[in-house]
């Protein structure tokens, strides 16, 4: 698929935007085991991750809050409002 931008717009696809997105609100830059798809803490790449404290299985868990950059691979967005693992 190819991408024409708009005069004084930049086309920004795939990681470059979830990094850029990462960037403009404050986050710190993603390390190599952390998942691009979530940003405010490190969600870590494992089969799955859940919440810490809640009622799944592991076998990797993050406390939140945990923003959805991307897709919610793991399903931590329960509610679907883009913030994850919210303190109760």
């Amino acid at each position: 698929m190819r991408f024409r931008p708009v005069r004084g717009q930049a086309v920004i696809a795939g990681a470059s935007a979830v990094a850029l997105v990462a960037a403009a609100a404050g986050w710190p830059a993603a390390a190599q085991d952390c998942d691009v798809n979530y940003g405010g803490v490190c969600v870590p790449v494992a089969s799955d991750v859940d919440c810490a404290g809640g009622s799944g299985n592991g076998p990797a868990y993050v406390s939140g809050p945990v923003y959805v950059i991307g897709t919610d691979i793991y399903g931590l967005d329960r509610d679907g409002d883009g913030v994850a693992c919210e303190p109760k």
